[in-house]
């Protein structure tokens, strides 16, 4: 057994169907295997799994010394979020669609978990972004984001208006659907079908991409992930802040939304080989083989 790992948290997407036997599977493998199993609570009360040690997603970060989330990336972003702080290492095991950040496939959990365990990794950083929401001095909400953070407009307005500065200093007033302002993480989600650029895990960066701007002159900035964003709303009827799709807040004119990067980072655990073009060519269907040596 690796000495770094002992106490292995086990959150899953209780929701999602057929999900329980997975669930229970990799917990009597890691019991067997000399580790001690926690499993989230909620997850644990969903499926009734017993006969475990059992413990809230808030409190996983101080119980656990590696967690492993089955389901989609969904389920990551949340978990993500909340383990942040306790520099948890995640690995990811896949009962999602695309899986970008939960590389492992179903079938082979047993086999891929028991040779990370042992040490048997490639790891991987990504950072994360802090979100704050003040309207007239006072914060509305403060929270983090592993992939974007968003204004958008709502269902029943038109575009929004948002002054946007860069470290204090003005960029541009836009109108567009929304801003995104995503990390590499984030690249490939939202950020990616509003015609945003691929960012590589390894850059040091975060990218504004604008949502069907009014002006086509408009167009998706990389930035240095030591830059701090503010956007501040000026019109925009029934808009709010969105980050990760997970957490929001309405929003109303002259609402300031600000965005930097977190001071801890996010540690993903991958099989032994990973690579992450490799992974982008099957989750975006690009030509599947390489060419011949």
């Amino acid at each position: 057994m690796s000495r770094a790992f002992r106490n292995v948290a086990i959150v899953g997407k209780y929701q999602s169907q057929g999900i329980a036997e997975p669930l229970a599977a990799i917990a009597g493998h890691l019991k067997a295997d000399g580790f001690t199993p926690i499993i989230e609570k909620d997850t644990a009360d969903n499926i009734g799994l017993s006969g475990y040690a059992t413990a809230p997603v808030a409190e996983l970060g101080k119980a656990a010394d590696v967690a492993v989330v089955v389901g989609g990336d969904g389920t990551m972003l949340s978990v993500a979020r909340i383990l942040a702080p306790f520099d948890v290492p995640l690995v990811g095991v896949n009962q999602g669609r695309l899986g970008f950040m939960t590389d492992i496939a179903l079938h082979d959990t047993q086999r891929a978990l028991a040779a990370i365990l042992s040490g048997e990794y490639d790891q991987e950083e990504r950072h994360i972004l802090q979100g704050t929401v003040s309207r007239q001095g006072q914060v509305l909400l403060d929270t983090l984001a592993l992939n974007d953070v968003v204004v958008s407009r709502g269902a029943i307005g038109g575009m929004v208006e948002l002054t946007v500065a860069i470290d204090g200093r003005f960029v541009y007033n836009q109108r567009a659907d929304g801003l995104i302002v995503a990390t590499p993480t984030g690249s490939t989600a939202y950020a990616l079908s509003a015609n945003g650029p691929i960012l590589h895990p390894n850059l040091a960066a975060i990218v504004l991409v604008p949502v069907a701007p009014h002006a086509l002159s408009n167009r998706p900035i990389a930035l240095a992930d030591t830059c701090e964003v503010e956007m501040t709303l000026t019109r925009g009827r029934d808009a709010g802040a969105h980050f990760d799709g997970q957490a929001h807040v309405s929003l109303i004119d002259r609402d300031r939304i600000t965005v930097r990067r977190y001071q801890h980072n996010i540690r993903f655990l991958h099989p032994r080989g990973y690579d992450y073009f490799r992974m982008l060519r099957e989750k975006l269907h690009w030509s599947a083989l390489p060419p011949a040596q």
